[in-house]
């Protein structure tokens, strides 16, 4: 069989999460295909088919415009909602 996957996260190590990134990979039979980075601003491709889709997905203003919001809209909120939940507790 194959396996297809996409995975979002948010990696940062600052308390006042000014190195964000948001990350979403696709990925195929556990391979990393493509993948948007927040930083990069756009779509990268690791393979040949991922570099078909990067290409592709990359010329769609609007959808790299509603990736990049993603660090503040998902990472940040989220983050932020965490991070006190867990100093609430301490």
């Amino acid at each position: 069989g194959y396996y297809e996957y996409s995975m979002s996260e948010c990696v940062y190590s600052t308390s006042d999460y000014s190195d964000m990134v948001y990350l979403n990979s696709y990925s195929f039979n556990k391979v990393v295909d493509v993948q948007f980075n927040s930083s990069v601003g756009k779509f990268v491709g690791y393979t040949e088919e991922g570099v078909k889709y990067a290409e592709n997905w990359n010329k769609d203003q609007t959808r790299l415009q509603q990736r990049k919001a993603l660090v503040d809209r998902f990472c940040r909120h989220n983050a932020q909602n965490h991070d006190s939940a867990l100093r609430d507790k301490a």
